[in-house]
């Protein structure tokens, strides 16, 4: 006698706001799911009657003050009891059709799940930025932790987790939506957990991209000192981060420096290399650059991990040996990496001109 196998029941949950241009897209590629549930956290224009529109189970409530974490658990509060996968996305994502028989096939009672994440790709549609996500998960063993770059925590001791990297889950945001939102509360995540290495590392981040160039050295050389600070590659992002900061204080050798000390904690990834050969190239010291381009094209995996620079998979690495070997007087190098880079980037202005430039010298 076979035995049926019982039916897992799957929701999709999120949060949104001001999000109306999305709705249609985002519902087409999550009603694999049995249910939809929406808490929006205040809309202004016509999101909230889209989604009913699509049937989708909407609540509306205004967060004050505002954290992610709280909106996010409000929003699993609305997700039924007997809920057996939950899947939260955001109205800017899009999960790849498919992808409900996939995790009903690889869940195997697990209690999360990890699959993959197309964070940003090109005009073309081709993933420039992939890694693992985690935000598949059971009902009842998890809340979200964090005022921003929140994440969830398990309650068990023994999590189960599985991963399906054939889940493609792409990402489409917003350009215009500001993130003012995010140094504030990365300051008050600090402030609540100030030994939390993960959100150090994010709130130094932060300070660099708003050219707070010292308290962003300061607060990355916190997270680098933390003893739980043990992810190399998460460690050598942060001396990268601090590496600009010092470029853009003027300060060439302190930057130079940091990014030796990158590269010595995680020698596997390209970015340290690809970092130092920028550094060197604006300092024109050519056969720096071309060590560490080649150096760098040496290392062949892409780990899927958030930390990936794009212009370490791109052409960039090319484009940078050739104009190094022109300068060098070495022409046929030149025109061999000017092709190569031209391979990534078919209609690149700049690179078809320094072509002509190699070819009638």
């Amino acid at each position: 006698m076979v035995v049926e196998k019982t039916k897992l029941k799957i929701v999709v949950y999120a949060i949104s706001k001001n999000e109306s241009s999305f709705v249609d897209r985002w519902y087409e590629s999550m009603k694999e799911a049995d249910e939809i549930y929406v808490l929006d956290t205040g809309s202004t224009d016509d999101t909230v009657d889209k989604l009913k529109l699509h049937g989708i189970n909407v609540k509306t409530e205004k967060i004050v003050p505002w954290r992610f974490d709280v909106a996010r658990n409000k929003s699993l509060e609305m997700v039924p009891l007997d809920t057996d996968i939950c899947v939260c996305t955001d109205l800017d994502e899009i999960l790849e059709t498919g992808w409900r028989e996939k995790l009903e096939k690889s869940w195997n009672n697990s209690n999360r799940m990890r699959y993959k994440y197309n964070w940003a790709l090109d005009e073309y549609d081709k993933p420039i930025v992939t890694f693992l996500y985690e935000k598949i998960h059971d009902r009842h063993h998890y809340k979200w932790v964090y005022p921003v770059h929140e994440v969830l925590e398990c309650s068990l001791d023994n999590e189960v987790v599985s991963t399906n990297d054939n889940i493609v889950l792409n990402h489409y945001p917003d350009k215009n939506k500001s993130r003012s939102s995010y140094l504030p509360l990365l300051e008050l995540s600090v402030e609540e957990n100030p030994n939390n290495d993960r959100n150090l590392h994010y709130l130094g981040r932060e300070y660099m991209y708003y050219k707070e160039w010292n308290k962003s050295i300061e607060t990355l050389i916190k997270h680098i000192n933390l003893p739980s600070s043990t992810w190399k590659e998460e460690r050598s992002a942060s001396m990268r981060f601090i590496s600009r900061c010092y470029l853009n204080l003027d300060r060439v050798e302190e930057a130079r420096l940091w990014l030796q000390k990158a590269i010595k904690e995680s020698p596997y990834q390209r970015e340290g290399y690809v970092e130092l050969a920028l550094l060197e190239f604006n300092q024109k010291n050519f056969m720096k650059v071309i060590k560490n381009c080649i150096r760098a094209k040496r290392i062949l995996k892409n780990e899927m991990i958030y930390i990936n620079e794009p212009f370490c998979w791109d052409s960039t690495i090319d484009d940078l040996l050739s104009i190094s070997y022109f300068n060098l007087g070495m022409k046929d190098e030149a025109l061999f990496y000017v092709n190569k880079a031209l391979e990534y980037d078919k209609t690149n202005e700049r690179l078809i001109k320094n072509k002509e430039i190699f070819q009638n010298s």
